[in-house]
């Protein structure tokens, strides 16, 4: 192919320059987005109804079928939108691929849990910044799932098994369960030997709601629940932690909650022999790929070598 064919797209039949195929591509796909996310007040809606007009006149084809209610997307428009989002993807490779010969950079928008991402997360990114000056890191602690694939987020650090199978997601590390309670706590109340003995102590406990809570033990390779009782309960581990720390009562949560309470003494584990072991995975989840933005990397590579 001669460039000027190219330059002119004669041999391919277009009547267009390629920068503008591009744009109408694009197009296409973000009309796509509008239908699935209705994303209205991030797209310009005329401008990509003009680029879906212009496709299907040089195709001769109809990709949607207008109507005052509704769009829908036809199957030869379903086929171009697939064909048209690989090459949109090997462009933004080739971009990236050109843009990350320079050192990483951009705004990283990063969610974790409010507890976790205060005690585990929050205290490393000074030490990111370091290694990373040109990445702006804007993290959001929450409770709440965000949703990265509709862009809410870069990176998500999140707990227990990935439910999104479309995203990406790194094992950073795991979470275990330990029962603790203070010194003054149980030298007032005595300590527990086993988990029936529990029943009789204030047994602080995360707020389940619908469901009654239950503290889960294993015995000589038996695994058994108990229903325990207290006169707090909270939604949040580094809280029961802290009543527990102040004598209130005997907790159990994440280790990485109390992990600083145990190592200094203000808290002691108890019935160590009667944990059954459970732990949760945590991952940092993402949108994967090849185009993975190099700021994004970086980031989950350095949460990897840090919380490993």
């Amino acid at each position: 192919m001669e460039a000027k064919d190219f330059c002119d797209g004669r041999k391919a039949g277009w009547r267009h320059r390629p920068r503008a195929v591009v744009g109408d591509l694009r197009g296409c796909c973000r009309r796509r987005q509008l239908l699935r996310r209705r994303a209205l007040a991030r797209l310009d809606a005329l401008g990509v109804s003009r680029a879906i007009d212009r496709i299907e006149e040089r195709l001769g084809v109809r990709l949607l079928l207008r109507s005052t209610r509704a769009l829908t997307v036809t199957v030869e428009g379903q086929a171009y939108l697939q064909l048209a989002r690989r090459i949109l993807v090997d462009l933004d490779d080739a971009e990236q691929l050109i843009c990350d010969r320079g050192a990483p950079r951009g705004r990283l928008r990063v969610s974790a849990g409010l507890s976790h991402g205060r005690l585990c997360v929050v205290p490393l990114l000074g030490e990111f910044a370091k290694l990373y000056p040109q990445i702006v890191v804007d993290i959001a602690l929450t409770d709440t799932l965000v949703d990265i694939s509709a862009g809410h987020a870069d990176v998500a650090v999140r707990f227990g098994p990935l439910a999104d199978s479309t995203l990406t997601a790194r094992k950073l590390s795991e979470n275990g369960r330990v029962i603790v309670a203070s010194r003054d706590y149980l030298a007032r109340h005595g300590t527990p030997r086993s988990p029936e003995e529990l029943l009789r102590h204030n047994c602080l406990n995360f707020d389940f709601r619908r469901a009654e809570p239950v503290w889960p033990f294993v015995r000589d390779g038996q695994k058994f629940s108990l229903p325990m009782r207290g006169n707090i309960e909270a939604n949040n581990g580094e809280t029961l932690g802290q009543l527990a720390a102040m004598g209130i009562g005997i907790a159990r949560v994440g280790t990485f909650a109390v992990a600083a309470e145990i190592a200094d003494g203000r808290l002691v584990p108890i019935l160590e022999e009667f944990n059954p072991g459970d732990v949760e995975p945590v991952h940092a989840v993402f949108v994967g790929g090849s185009n993975t933005p190099a700021r994004v990397r970086v980031f989950v590579d350095f949460l990897a070598a840090r919380l490993s």
